[in-house]
């Protein structure tokens, strides 16, 4: 029967022999092996009952309450007897207190928890355990090991940049010359599975796309029958035959929606600093309206969409900002139809009417967007057809920011995108609340 002490002690073949409470309220626990099998050699497996000497450990275990605890075990070292066994001597060990470790394996596992599931940052673990940070850092990527893997094959690969710090500058040694740095990230996403972020690689490139995809097995690249990227020319060059031969291009409808606004805004922009020769002011009728132009024609109430139209009307007697309103309205009309039943004649109509808006309103901002959206439109087309957005690789970016701000940033670039994928993990989601657990005690 196990003595109670050492029951409630919860270390597997360890044995309270006595508990001392110190006058700064510190409690020392004395503890024995009562485990056989430490006295194995480790390289041989043969018990040894040679004893060459003593020694006393203080691993750092879990808390118990409030006061300090400091478990101290007296350990045997033992020689090994067996003559074809190259180790001469050897220290007890168990498997919840290996050997050479100054901390139990349950402290290592929780702190790896902690700063897991929890979302804290490491240094912040550390000091509630009474660790170094390498310590709680490599409690973390131990656990974090067990988690992440190599990606399995996906069917659709969402791709979307975020930042990964302020843009700097570097002075090259070779030319003297200031070079400015802008920091990028690009995510790769599982859309169809519940992988979550499959992965990161620095910059936002066409190469640098193409680098983590060649790095990929072949299954995996065969595998992906949709990329949704946004309108990335340099994404778009990287979804290749050679890498994804039988991936469709799909472009989602939210940055084209984007592209419409933000078009809308340059034209506002442009017509307020020729009418007005400055920026616009809260007196200006259109920049007033700003809001309402970029909201949904259904969202607002008659009074709102006739006080701007009346309002813009008068004060614009080219039009230009109603006009580009207009578009941007015929753009949305033509992709809600496109998702809801149209047919492909009733979007060829919508098609042709929104380039013909564009075409004859004779506004440089028009043309560039007609000119995008044609250029993109057998994505665009795609994404029609399937419904695919890149929606939670969007997601996916909000909780990197999160990540980042709990760990008041990273400077080593691995240990960045190792958090950030943990977090970002579909089996990890319900973790990412970024809860206020601690350590107990």
């Amino acid at each position: 029967m196990v003595e109670p002490t050492s029951l409630l002690l919860g270390l597997e073949g360890l044995g309270v022999r006595a508990v001392v409470r110190r006058a700064d309220r510190t409690r020392v626990v004395d503890v024995i092996t009562t485990d056989p099998d430490a006295s194995r050699c480790p390289d041989c497996g043969i018990p040894s009952t040679s004893v060459k000497g003593c020694a006393v450990t203080t691993p750092r275990d879990i808390r118990y309450g409030d006061d300090p605890i400091i478990l101290r075990w007296n350990k045997t070292r033992y020689r090994c007897r067996n003559e074809t066994c190259t180790r001469a001597s050897f220290t007890e060990s168990l498997p919840e207190v290996p050997a050479r470790r100054r901390t139990t394996t349950r402290l290592r596992t929780q702190i790896g928890r902690c700063v897991g599931e929890a979302a804290r940052s490491v240094i912040e673990v550390a000091e509630d355990a009474g660790v170094s940070w390498p310590t709680a850092h490599a409690a973390f990527v131990a656990h974090a090991d067990t988690v992440l893997g190599d990606p399995a094959p996906v069917a659709v690969l969402g791709i979307d940049e975020t930042r990964r710090g302020k843009p700097r500058w570097t002075r090259e040694q070779a030319s003297g010359r200031w070079l400015r740095t802008d920091p990028w990230d690009t995510g790769f996403v599982d859309l169809g599975g519940d992988q979550g972020l499959l992965g990161q690689i620095e910059g936002r490139t066409g190469a640098a796309v193409r680098q983590w995809l060649g790095e990929q097995s072949e299954a995996f690249r065969a595998g992906v029958t949709h990329v949704v990227i946004d309108p990335s020319a340099a994404y778009a060059a990287a979804v290749t035959i050679d890498l994804l031969p039988n991936a469709v291009l799909v472009v989602d409808h939210f940055h084209l929606v984007k592209l419409a606004n933000d078009a809308l805004t340059a034209v506002r922009r442009r017509v307020t600093f020729v009418a007005h020769g400055r920026r616009g002011r809260k007196q200006d009728p259109e920049w007033a309206n700003r809001r309402r132009l970029l909201t949904a024609r259904e969202r607002l109430s008659p009074r709102a969409f006739a006080s701007m139209w009346n309002s813009l009307i008068d004060n614009d007697p080219s039009c230009q900002i109603l006009s580009a309103y207009a578009a941007k309205e015929e753009l949305r009309q033509l992709l809600s139809a496109a998702r809801g039943s149209a047919d492909d004649a009733e979007i060829r109509t919508r098609l042709y009417r929104f380039y013909s808006w564009c075409a004859d309103s004779n506004i440089p901002e028009l043309h560039r967007l007609a000119t995008t959206i044609e250029t993109w439109w057998p994505a665009i087309l795609a994404f029609l057809h399937t419904g695919l957005t890149n929606a939670r690789t969007e997601g996916f970016n909000r909780l990197v920011k999160q990540v980042k701000r709990v760990a008041c940033g990273f400077r080593n670039t691995e240990n960045s995108r190792r958090r950030i994928r943990f977090h970002c993990t579909r089996a990890q989601r319900a973790s990412i609340g970024f809860t206020t657990a601690r350590l107990p005690g």
